[in-house]
């Protein structure tokens, strides 16, 4: 389907661009970030690969890599004034998004995510009030906390059960489910300890009784005519509450009417954002109901299915948007994906023999395929493995991921 609607820093040169080449400063350079410089790289760019620490998964395969505190404007607008890149792509938690202000009103370089996107992509709060309010976006019901006090208001005001997640995190990270009211204090502490930022502020939200979550992978271009949007089918997933595993399968299948509410609100968020590449939308759907959760202006863990059930993965995706190349969104095979987290100290194991086995036995299950990932990498959702099949239907290709998933888990 391909449908649209209208430190100090510490650099290391390890390849020659082509002369003219598109030059490309990816703030951040974890494992999203590898598959992220590989696809830019294809398409001619040059990519200086940038994290707060060295030895990063991308700094291995970057033209140049750079070390610097990504969250201090100064040092952050030196290393661009240095380098002097035609585009800055942030896929990083936490930067100076300070200093992505200054620097695209310069207007000397395109930065993506716009720096809005980029800002309320921290801000749980701000993005959902510019969803609910803003764009009167359906939505579960919601309130934000900033103290156990208020939180156990909220709870008295709004019953239970009731979810609390932390307005800075990944999917999962901090949350918990509030079923009696001894439950706030502790849900209070896991969510202000598990946000990516040190907010004390939570957000709390009527648990809604839905069908299943999908992730609208939305490209956002720009034509002849002005944006235009294109939408990759739609990414079911599931994540047991243990956090360590994410399920993700490719296409769920929606009503009509659900497919076409999807569409319309990825399409007002996402236009409502602004720029250009890929914005993983998150939808909560029961029936022909679909209510908005939550979007992120880059590629997402759940889109990684795309590698293997679509022409263009969502990292090729978004670096063709990105570049202001044409874009589509095939999918050629139902696919899935199982991908197991790690803490950072895990390691992959040193038996080569007993990797060849587990391999060997992972890999003969049909249209199956493997990533283990052992680069270094200072984030707490570190990836781990990832297996990937590809069926004639999903349901069947979500089954021999799980199996290629289980043979894999002997490496534990």
């Amino acid at each position: 389907m391909n449908d649209t609607t209208d430190g100090d820093s510490v650099s290391a040169q390890t390849a020659s661009p082509a002369p003219g080449s598109a030059s490309v400063m990816l703030l951040g350079a974890g494992e999203r970030s590898r598959e992220l410089t590989l696809a830019f790289q294809r398409l001619g760019a040059e990519v200086i690969a940038v994290d707060r620490y060295a030895d990063a998964p991308a700094h291995t395969v970057a033209d140049r890599t750079a070390v610097v505190r990504m969250t201090d404007a100064e040092e952050l607008t030196a290393l661009i004034d240095e380098e002097k890149p035609g585009y800055v792509v942030v896929d990083a938690s936490a930067v100076a998004t300070d200093a992505l202000f200054a620097l695209a009103e310069r207007g000397d370089v395109e930065v993506f995510p716009t720096p809005r996107s980029t800002r309320l992509s921290l801000d749980g709060e701000g993005l959902r009030r510019l969803a609910a309010d803003e764009l009167g976006l359906p939505t579960a019901p919601f309130w934000f906390a900033g103290s156990v006090e208020e939180l156990t208001a909220v709870a008295q005001h709004a019953g239970f059960p009731l979810v609390v997640k932390p307005v800075a995190a990944a999917p999962g990270e901090g949350e918990s489910v509030l079923l009696r009211p001894e439950d706030v204090e502790p849900a209070w502490r896991r969510a202000v300890a598990g946000g990516r930022l040190s907010l004390q502020r939570v957000m709390a939200e009527t648990v809604v009784d839905v069908d299943f979550e999908v992730t609208l992978l939305t490209v956002r271009t720009t034509g002849p005519a002005g944006p235009v949007v294109h939408f990759c089918e739609p990414i079911g997933h599931h994540q047991p509450g243990d956090g360590h595993t994410l399920e993700a399968w490719q296409p769920q299948q929606l009503s009509l009417a659900a497919l076409d509410a999807a569409k319309s609100i990825a399409a007002r968020i996402v236009n409502s954002l602004g720029g250009r590449g890929v914005f993983s939308v998150e939808l909560l759907v029961r029936g022909d109901e679909v209510y908005f959760s939550n979007v992120r202006p880059r590629p997402d863990d759940s889109g990684l299915v795309t590698l293997r059930s679509q022409r263009l993965s969502e990292f090729e995706l978004h670096a063709r948007a990105i570049l202001g190349l044409p874009v589509d969104t095939i999918m050629i095979s139902p696919g899935a994906i199982q991908m197991e987290y790690a803490s950072s100290e895990a390691q992959r194991p040193e038996d080569a023999a007993q990797l060849r086995s587990v391999l060997a036995d992972a890999l003969a299950v049909a249209e199956s395929d493997v990533r283990l990932f052992g680069h270094a990498d200072e984030t707490v959702r570190r990836w781990l493995w990832l297996s990937t099949a590809t069926a004639p239907d999903p349901i069947v290709a979500r089954d021999r991921a799980r199996r290629v998933a289980a043979a894999l888990g002997r490496l534990r």
